[in-house]
């Protein structure tokens, strides 16, 4: 081997030497991050829950019949506004015919009753004006035929009412007429003319001819989650949101919260009320979906940081922050939190203005023990 190629092969060497230093040297070297900082500032902090649910009439009533038989004629629409006594449905008596044939047979006996002791009294009448008979027997006559005249009364009406629903010539339709029983707007008809309705009773509901809102009270029934629901009271403000109307809210009452609760996926949920006000330039539809803002803590002028800047120690749980002490050198500092509104939290102690706080990222694993050992 000739001096040059040894030469060429001790460049090559030392070239690919340096190549492997330098690639060695960048991969353990370490770049510096800058980070960047933050200052503490005095700012509103409210902190508040969300309750979800929907708004509905205060009062809510469903139209039964009192009598069973066929829808003859409904006189209004859903969305009408009425008032109380109006008449909302006619229905049409379809009569059962073995208990209209019972009726017509208790009928005919009472006649024959009626014209029995009619006899009778008429032939005692005679007797005793005569002095034949006395004066008790012709009283007992008397008060068989007025018994009998009042049981035949009663067949008769017991049969009309079978047959018609009413009693014909009293002036009464009140069985087979749906009145209206509180001023407001109908909010459903769920029947038909020509469908067959059935009367309340004990053991049935009866079919609802139709459901009458008054829908100037509204009322807010929602649920909260059994970790805000203790601290609620009873005549509280609070603040309601309409899904369907934007940009608008309505002020309201709490007047209602529930003593037991529900569980629903895991959780316990708990019944609120709230009595809405609703101004008469807005026209609210039962069953909009909303949301009650309820306000639990407010604060003005409070000195607070963003809670992004919080750091926790992962043994204590005890909240952190980074201080700037130097250029990009830190040094951390535990603070006493107050009131958070989930995006600014206020500081009680820890912390001074004008202090420059690290804007973290998460630490890799070994500055995480690190940290650990340090608190």
């Amino acid at each position: 081997m000739n001096k040059w190629v040894k030469i060429g092969l001790a460049v090559v060497a030392f070239v690919l030497l340096i190549m492997v230093m330098k690639f060695f040297a960048d991969k353990n070297s370490k770049d510096v991050e800058d980070f960047e900082t933050a200052q503490p500032f005095k700012t509103t902090i409210s902190r508040e829950i969300v309750a979800t649910g929907k708004v509905n009439p205060e009062e809510e009533i469903e139209l039964k019949p009192q009598i069973s038989g066929i829808i003859d004629e409904i006189l209004v629409e859903e969305g009408d506004v009425i008032k109380k006594g109006d008449l909302i449905a006619r229905i049409r008596v379809v009569p059962n015919a073995q208990n209209l044939a019972s009726a017509s047979s208790r009928v005919r006996s009472a006649r024959l009753s009626t014209d029995n002791s009619a006899i009778l009294y008429k032939r005692n009448k005679t007797l005793f004006e005569k002095g034949i008979v006395s004066k008790q027997d012709f009283e007992n006559s008397e008060l068989a035929y007025n018994q009998a005249k009042q049981t035949l009364n009663q067949a008769q009406n017991d049969f009309q009412i079978i047959k018609k629903g009413s009693i014909s010539g009293s002036g009464s339709s009140a069985n087979t007429n749906v009145i209206a029983q509180i001023s407001g707007t109908i909010l459903e008809i769920p029947v038909r003319e020509g469908n067959q309705v059935i009367q309340s009773n004990t053991f049935n509901a009866g079919t609802t001819i139709a459901t009458i809102a008054d829908m100037s009270k509204m009322i807010f029934e929602g649920k909260v989650d059994e970790s805000e629901v203790g601290k609620l009271k009873e005549g509280r403000k609070i603040t309601i949101k309409l899904g369907a109307i934007e940009n608008k809210e309505f002020p309201a009452i709490l007047t209602f919260v529930a003593p037991k609760g529900q569980e629903e996926s895991g959780a316990v949920q708990f019944t609120i009320k709230a009595d809405v006000t609703i101004s008469d330039d807005v026209y609210v539809r039962a069953g909009y979906s909303a949301n009650a803002e309820i306000k639990l803590e407010k604060k003005d002028s409070v000195f607070a940081i963003k809670e992004s800047l919080l750091q926790f120690n992962r043994i204590t749980e005890k909240p952190f922050v980074e201080i700037e002490t130097e250029n990009q050198k830190f040094k951390k500092k535990n603070v006493k939190l107050g009131i958070s509104d989930g995006i600014n939290v206020e500081i009680l102690d820890g912390i001074k203005e004008g202090d420059k706080i690290k804007v973290w990222n998460k630490a890799s694993k070994e500055e995480e023990g690190a940290d650990e050992n340090d608190n």
